[in-house]
């Protein structure tokens, strides 16, 4: 399309008023000044385009010239991406230095090469979405026909390593290339949605046990500050067991996302044997940079994540935090003179979360695979306010809820997901999921840690006014099974080797340990031991096994069980 000039009439920080040729549309891509910072058209009025411009605009000034692109704002999508950091419009930041000069880093060609082997002949007729050959990178990956594309297939590439702007192959007189570009707004087809019905395990035991997510889900995470949402997330990013993950850094702090970024390339991955990097995709958009690339950087998230999804590969996106992305879009609402609605954020808000949190989902690709695409967003409300518009919002499109509690933080116990704040919808059809992989137990265990829990909050209070002496022997127990949960399972240590991750097995070890136990001091109590011959017991052994137990290991969980239960024998004769 033919590039029109245009020159610049307003500029009051990211928003910047252009003379609109008759070309001109919403979201059209507008680079501007003799830097070529680039925009996005966001109002379209008479003879004027409004634009947020996604850099610093120090500098712009009336008369200026301004470049109408023809085209939306889009990304280019390679096997390249994986093992990259890259800024909210997906430029790579590597060489960019200390500090960003002005205009962005360029988003300079990648030279590197990819092993390809064709799995098509020439004159074979394919359709959108289908596999023309395969790709050797960290994640294994495919060449796909892109959307809208379908005929015969022409020349085709042999087998060899080629840069990721070769033509590949021709389908219906198209090249078809490694990387290939796509409007960040646009969600890329599918050929339906299908119900979200596998667990994502995450190697959290609080999350796995009893909050879980199913692939294709979405989750909130919700806390104020200090409560430990970066790094519930950031293990999460380490320990999942999803092919990709897509880490969004929207507006936190620079030095948190340099520690995410060393931390993801000291790590090994067990699947590869090589780095976790080099499956990540990490999009940094930290506090000190551009404002309004926060509000595209989630964007470019999900975008990223559906192109490795439409290859049948199962991607997380992980969005820390949307309410740094909800201020930006605040700020530049208050520029453009629109009224405020909640807490003076856009009447939008809530339709735009929405949108963002729609682009999660289990699907059929137009290829016939499966794959899915899992959003987890950070939200911090303010002063932990969860009533206000984001935490709100979020709530409402969301499945799953983990919630992060001030007070849980503060006694040091980690995580600090709040189990009487939180929830999954997800919950159900997961546990038929667990039944048919073989452990028709997982809903009862859930559903029993769950209600001992609660009722040790309810006596917790009791407890503070009357004293555990004055409750009756069962009650006095049920408060012991919420301490040896909450110490014994549901705590988790990311800082040792043996206990930042937990796999399945291990998990269920630990809650048929501890639930052992408590069903054996009720038993005692029953049979008219007293309370507090039972409490005096060392359960050391028990609260111990998640550090003794590598991440993997139920040998070690089973003998410090079989070591309290003889301590509880001997106490009761």
């Amino acid at each position: 399309m033919t590039v029109t000039s245009s020159r610049i009439l307003r500029v009051a920080g990211p928003l910047v008023e252009v003379a609109c040729p008759d070309s001109v549309a919403m979201h059209d891509l507008v680079l501007l000044g003799t830097a070529r910072l680039p925009g996005e058209v966001v109002a379209v009025q008479g003879e004027t385009a409004t634009v947020q411009a996604y850099e610093y605009t120090g500098g712009l000034a009336p008369g200026h010239p301004a470049e109408p692109q023809g085209h939306p704002l889009a990304v280019r999508l390679g096997p390249g991406l994986l093992g990259g950091v890259f800024d909210g419009l997906l430029r790579p930041l590597s060489g960019a230095g200390d500090l960003l000069p002005a205009g962005g880093p360029q988003a300079a060609v990648d030279r590197r090469g990819w092993a390809y082997t064709p799995r098509v002949a020439e004159g074979t007729r394919v359709a959108a979405g289908d596999t023309l050959g395969d790709i050797t990178a960290a994640v294994p990956l495919r060449l796909l026909v892109p959307p809208g594309l379908s005929g015969a297939v022409g020349a085709v590439a042999a087998a060899g390593e080629y840069a990721a702007d070769a033509v590949l192959a021709t389908v219906d007189g198209h090249e078809v290339r490694m990387a290939q570009t796509w409007p960040v707004r646009r969600p890329r087809p599918v050929a339906e949605r299908v119900p979200a019905e596998l667990p994502l395990h995450t190697g959290q035991r609080a999350v796995d046990l009893l909050f879980p997510v199913a692939r294709g889900s979405t989750v909130a995470v919700p806390g104020g500050f200090g409560t430990g949402k970066t790094m519930l997330l950031q293990q999460i990013a380490k320990w999942c067991d999803a092919d990709v993950i897509v880490y969004v850094g929207c507006g936190e702090r620079g030095n948190e996302m340099a520690d995410v970024i060393e931390e993801l390339a000291e790590l090994s991955d067990p699947r590869t044997g090589g780095r976790l990097s080099e499956r990540t995709v990490t999009i940094a958009n930290t506090s000190n940079m551009p404002m309004m690339a926060r509000e595209a950087s989630v964007h470019t998230g999900a975008t990223v994540a559906e192109y490795f999804r439409d290859m049948g590969i199962d991607v997380v996106v992980i969005a820390d935090s949307t309410s740094r992305w909800a201020e930006a879009l605040r700020e530049f609402a208050s520029r453009m003179g629109e009224l405020p609605a909640e807490e003076g954020y856009p009447a939008g808000l809530a339709s735009q979360l929405a949108a963002f949190y729609e682009r999660a989902a289990a699907v059929r690709t137009l290829g016939g695979g499966t794959g899915s695409v899992t959003v987890l967003g950070a939200v911090s409300p303010p002063g932990g306010d969860r009533t206000e518009p984001v935490t709100a919002h979020t709530e409402r499109f969301v499945r799953c809820l983990w919630s992060l509690d001030r007070d849980l933080a503060y006694a040091r116990h980690y995580p600090a997901l709040s189990w009487t704040d939180s929830f999954s919808r997800d919950a159900s059809a997961l546990a038929a999921a667990h039944a048919r992989t073989g452990d028709p137990d997982w809903a009862s265990r859930r559903g029993r840690v769950a209600r001992l829990l609660a009722e040790a909050d309810r006596l917790a209070d009791l407890v503070e006014l009357v004293g555990i002496t004055a409750l009756p022997p069962r009650e006095r127990i049920s408060v012991l099974a919420g301490r040896l949960l909450r110490e014994a399972v549901i705590q988790q240590n990311a800082l040792s080797p043996a206990d930042a991750y937990s796999a399945p097995e291990k998990t269920a070890a630990l809650v048929t340990a501890t639930l052992t136990v408590v069903d054996h001091c009720l038993e005692l109590v029953d049979s008219g031991t007293a309370a507090d011959v039972v409490e005096a017991v060392d359960f050391t052994p028990l609260l111990r096994a998640r550090e003794d137990a590598g991440p993997a290991e139920t040998v070690p969980v089973a003998v410090a069980r079989d070591t309290v239960l003889a301590r509880l024998a001997e106490a009761a004769t």
